[in-house]
C-alpha cells in the first residue's frame, strides 16, 4: 500500500472528513461491516419451543434452515422469560448440534482401554439387568423390625438437561424399584 493510501484510508483522516469525530458513525465501518448479517436471515422457518433444561420453561425461537436447525435464541413474546435465556438456555443450540455429542452407544469391558460400539437395545439389557442384579443382591425387606423394602446400593442424580416430566417418571420407576437415593439437579 503507499503512503497515499494509507493517508487516505487512515482512520484518524476519515473521522474529521467525515465530522464524525467519535468515530460512532460511517467511519466505524469497514468492507467487512458490510458483508455481516444475521444468522438468522436465511432461515427457512422459525420453530417455537421451550427450553429443555429446567421447569421454568422459558420461550425459544428455533430458526430452521434446509431442515437443520441453525440458531436458537430466546423468545421475546415469552410471558415466562420476556427473550431472555439463561447460560445453559442459551448454550442450547450445542445441545443438539454439537459436534461432540455421541449419537451411538459406546461400551468398554470393565478394565479395557477400548470403547466399542454396541446397538441400543443390547445397552438397555445389560443396564437392566446390572440394575436387577444389584437390586435383588442387596434389597432390604426390614430392619430393626420394620417394614422398609428398599435397596441402598442405587441411587440417582438426574442430569440438568432432564425436564420435570422426565425426573417425574424417572422418579416413578426407581422408587418403585425400591430406591430412596433419587435427585436431579434441574433447578441448577
Amino acid at each position: 500500500m503507499s503512503f497515499f493510501n494509507f493517508i487516505r484510508n487512515w482512520p484518524v483522516r476519515r473521522q474529521i472528513s467525515n465530522k464524525d469525530l467519535k468515530a460512532l458513525d460511517i467511519t466505524a465501518l469497514s468492507e467487512r461491516s458490510y458483508e455481516l448479517a444475521p444468522r438468522t436471515r436465511t432461515a427457512e422457518r422459525v420453530v417455537r419451543s421451550v427450553c429443555p433444561y429446567c421447569a421454568v420453561g422459558c420461550g425459544q425461537l428455533v430458526f430452521v434452515e434446509k431442515g437443520r436447525i441453525t440458531h436458537i435464541e430466546g423468545d421475546a413474546d415469552s410471558p415466562i422469560s420476556q427473550g431472555c435465556l439463561c447460560p445453559k438456555g442459551s448454550a442450547t443450540y450445542e445441545l443438539v448440534t454439537g459436534s461432540y455429542r455421541r449419537d451411538r452407544v459406546l461400551y468398554r469391558k470393565p478394565y479395557g482401554t477400548d470403547w466399542k460400539t454396541i446397538p441400543l437395545e443390547e445397552a438397555m439389557e445389560r443396564v437392566a439387568a446390572r440394575v436387577r442384579a444389584t437390586r435383588d443382591a442387596c434389597w432390604d425387606d426390614s430392619e430393626d423390625g420394620q417394614k422398609v423394602r428398599r435397596t441402598m446400593a442405587i441411587a440417582h442424580l438426574g442430569g440438568a438437561t432432564l425436564d420435570n416430566e422426565e425426573n417425574y417418571l424417572i422418579k416413578k420407576l426407581f422408587t418403585a424399584l425400591g430406591m430412596v437415593q433419587i435427585e436431579n439437579q434441574a433447578r441448577i
